[in-house]
């Protein structure tokens, strides 16, 4: 472990849909600097200019906002180490690229990909990666390379022995250098590799823990050996400590790709979870706050949290599970955060007006507190709600249920329920609830599944709805009436 501040950092690509798996990366680095006092910096890895949009970079910011993963230095805040896209730092990755040239830790390498093949196969090897042909070439040699027109890669030249570190999550882990072949710092045009600048910006930006994806972990030993060399040309002050972080699998113990739906993490903002719910899920894919607990927050994980006590086997992604412990966070708001976080989604169906009127603020008031305890995610609210706001004439039934419960005999049980309610004096839940009950239990002797069912989807247009009785005096006399006499016809 370092003896520095914490450091640790977000380093997403802004190259498509921000996955699950980056998120609980970034989660787990978040409360792991907030854990311990330290500080996170935000950059962004755009030097893929093919793939790079500037609609992935917004999103990644937007995901980031709408989760409270709040960064110390970097992308927006700004920072003694920028600029902090990749794209922005080319000088800087050139004038170290140029000190490893001058050392003997690089050595330029004319190699084609064909002719590696080609000596790999000649000498029967199965090891993968480059063999080290340009490691000692002769001046003559490299006149002939030069001679030919070839423009040379920068080459690493790996240590002889082995490479050791105390994993974070791991423990000791050792790779054996030879199998770690030499490895490109440059194209032959001259530009750096991500294999040169991410540890170039972990250099500059004195970063102190690098905690990533377990798929990263082959390319540590080399990471590790070029920051030794970054180290001794004094481009870094220290070696980060390294922590590889479980796999994210999916269905049939897969490692969750983009390819999954589920794999989309701004897709559960659209679906209405909330991002309590969200992040409280996915720090449970590899730590736990307690054996018996799985519903915390993240000020309660910061608290607690340590890099030791995650688990290095593979976490699966059960959506199920995720969605159980969203209910869970949305059983701890209030109603009326809960209106709050569900008006964006009233609006976007329609159910509300954008501004809200000030008759329907009023009626989303009074109509909340019956769905609040009832909804999982805040997408429910527009179709639990949806009846009582809309006009009459778009009002519609689903017609599956009415096809389940609106035959002849619940037809029967909604002019029962009409006749019952047309001469009430007092519109009221407790009136309507005595009302129906005598006419549908007392007297046609009907279980009250039955009994209400019909009357449910004739009023609200769904079997499955906020309590009928208050619903129904919400709706008020004349539009329950009118839609109990609808569903007769």
């Amino acid at each position: 472990m370092m003896s520095s501040p914490v450091r640790v950092r977000f380093c997403p690509s802004p190259t498509g849909s921000p996955h699950v798996g980056l998120v609980r990366t970034a989660l787990f680095n978040w409360a792991f600097a907030r854990h311990h006092g330290g500080q996170i910096v935000f950059r962004m890895e755009d030097t893929d200019r093919e793939r790079s949009t500037q609609e992935s970079y917004d999103s990644i910011l937007d995901l980031w906002r709408w989760l409270g993963l709040d960064w110390d230095e970097g992308i927006e805040v700004g920072g003694p180490h920028g600029p902090y896209k990749q794209s922005e730092r080319g000088d800087i990755y050139r004038d170290v690229l140029a000190r490893l040239r001058e050392s003997s830790y690089t050595y330029d390498c004319f190699c084609t990909n064909d002719e590696v093949t080609a000596r790999r196969a000649a000498s029967g090897s199965k090891m993968q990666g480059y063999d080290g042909f340009c490691r000692e070439l002769s001046d003559e040699q490299r006149s002939a390379f030069e001679g030919e027109g070839r423009k040379p890669v920068v080459r690493f030249r790996m240590p002889d022995g082995s490479i050791t570190w105390n994993d974070l999550v791991r423990g000791d882990i050792t790779f054996e250098s030879e199998n770690v072949p030499d490895f490109a710092l440059s194209r032959a045009n001259g530009d750096p590799l991500y294999t040169l600048v991410n540890p170039i910006d972990d250099a500059h930006m004195e970063i102190s823990h690098v905690l990533r994806g377990e798929d990263l972990l082959s390319s540590t030993p080399r990471q590790l050996a070029l920051f030794e060399a970054l180290v001794a040309l004094g481009v870094a002050k220290e070696v980060p400590a390294y922590g590889h972080l479980p796999y994210v699998m999916g269905q049939g113990n897969k490692k969750l790709s983009k390819r999954d739906p589920e794999a989309h993490a701004l897709a559960y903002r659209e679906q209405g979870f909330l991002p309590e719910g969200l992040m409280n899920y996915l720090a449970l894919l590899g730590w736990a706050i307690a054996a018996d607990r799985d519903i915390f927050t993240v000020a309660e994980m910061v608290e607690v949290f340590d890099i030791k006590d995650v688990n290095p086997n593979p976490a699966r992604f059960d959506l199920k599970k995720a969605e159980a412990i969203n209910a869970s966070h949305m059983r701890l708001l209030s109603v009326e955060d809960i209106t709050h976080r569900a008006l964006p989604f009233l609006k976007e169906a329609g159910v509300v007006a954008d501004p809200v009127t000030d008759a329907d603020a009023q009626l989303l008031e009074l109509a909340m507190p019956l769905v609040a305890e009832r909804i999982n995610k805040l997408t429910e609210a527009a179709p639990m709600l949806g009846f009582l706001f809309v006009d009459e004439a778009d009002f519609e039934r689903d017609a599956d249920d009415v096809a389940k419960l609106l035959d002849a005999t619940g037809r029967g049980v909604v002019q029962a329920s009409y006749d019952a309610l047309a001469g009430l004096h007092a519109w009221s839940t407790a009136a309507i609830e005595e009302a129906l009950r005598v006419a549908l239990i007392e007297r046609m002797e009907l279980k009250p599944r039955v009994a209400f069912g019909p009357v449910r989807v004739a009023v609200t247009g769904k079997r499955i709805s906020p309590p009928l009785f208050e619903s129904m005096e919400l709706l008020g006399r004349d539009r329950s009436l009118a839609r109990l006499q609808s569903a007769l016809v």
